[in-house]
């Protein structure tokens, strides 16, 4: 399965900046029936040692991503979790995309507006510069080689565990087998179904076009919030005792899904909170060094309800609560059947 990621569509209309769901209109990614078909990734060459494969080395590579995107967060809490963050560097882009004619991403929180390595104002500017014709949307996470200064993967499905297999001479001691080798097959079955039903899910509502896929994505939502909830009573993490890959698939969509899926994509027959286990799987991820600490709710916010949904003057939402993904969560303390 293909992934590709972001939000947005490259070109839109003046008057509909803003509102994706009505960019779609313009966008290749509006398919059949109203549904929310998502581009492809352009940058898909693996990392490894093999000829024509990206060579691992240490400062030769930086991660861009926007703390809002969960396709992006996820690369980060890898990064994080492998002790890769002396070895792969990051930029980090405006959850509030500009006023521009096409679809961007800007590096206003840094100094005079230019990320401080790459020297460029915009995500577009390095995709441009590595392909003069290039004519989809500028998408996160993305790797830019310094040497060549060129994009070089944006293939965010894979990105993640090419970090975990492929640059494992610079994992810090102790760092998570996230892959075992004796759970791959496992892994990329459930993050295949997860994608499709869950993680693009919550998008295929958000931005359908008719009654019908809208409640088609929505269903196939929560069904899978449903399987989700009966899987973790039987266990602390999605395989078990340790946290793998999957469980930060799992968890970047349910950071993301009370403070905007619910209530900004219509995802609404529960919240979060109604998930007696995934509320507190949650904050048991959350209270995880490289998963709290790397998710930045206020970002998610304005992007989901400043960039996302019609909002005309530019209201957030007061809640949740955030301060209650620090309450205890007690899985550590269960025993599981």
């Amino acid at each position: 399965m293909t992934e590709v990621s972001a939000c947005n569509i490259f070109n839109h209309n003046k008057k509909e900046k803003g509102n994706y769901v009505a960019s779609l209109s313009h966008s290749n990614e509006n398919g059949d029936g109203g549904r929310f078909v998502r581009q492809k990734n352009l940058f898909t060459t693996p990392f490894g040692d093999e000829e024509g494969e990206l060579p691992v080395e240490a400062n030769r590579y930086r991660l861009l991503w926007a703390p809002v995107c969960p396709w992006a967060h996820r690369s980060i809490i890898v990064r994080r979790l492998l002790g890769l963050e002396d070895v792969i560097s990051v930029g980090t882009l405006d959850p509030v995309r500009p006023e521009k004619e096409t679809s961007d991403w800007a590096f206003t929180l840094d100094k005079d507006n230019v990320d401080p390595v790459l020297n460029i104002h915009y995500l577009s500017d390095i995709y441009l510069e590595t392909d003069p014709n290039y004519n989809q949307r500028p998408t996160v996470p993305c790797v830019v080689d310094l040497k060549t200064r060129k994009v070089v993967n944006n293939d965010y499905f894979n990105l993640t565990r090419y970090f975990e297999t492929k640059w494992t001479k610079f994992h810090k001691e102790g760092a998570p087998d996230l892959y075992p080798v004796e759970l791959r097959k496992e892994i990329d079955e459930f993050n295949d179904d997860l994608f499709d039903k869950f993680n693009n899910g919550v998008y295929k509502a958000g931005f359908a076009r008719s009654q019908e896929a809208y409640q088609e994505a929505v269903l196939g939502v929560f069904k899978k919030m449903d399987e989700l909830e009966e899987r973790l009573e039987h266990s602390r993490y999605i395989f078990g005792d340790k946290i793998t890959e999957s469980d930060i698939r799992v968890y970047v969509t349910l950071a993301r899904f009370d403070i905007a899926y619910n209530n900004a994509f219509k995802v609404n027959l529960k919240t979060l909170k109604e998930y007696k286990n995934l509320w507190a799987y949650a904050r048991d991820l959350y209270q995880t060094r490289g998963f709290g600490d790397t998710t930045d709710f206020d970002a998610i916010k304005k992007h989901y309800h400043l960039c996302c949904v019609p909002n005309p003057y530019k209201i957030l939402p007061l809640g949740p609560n955030l301060e209650e993904w620090n309450t205890p969560h007690y899985r550590d303390k269960r025993e599981y059947k």
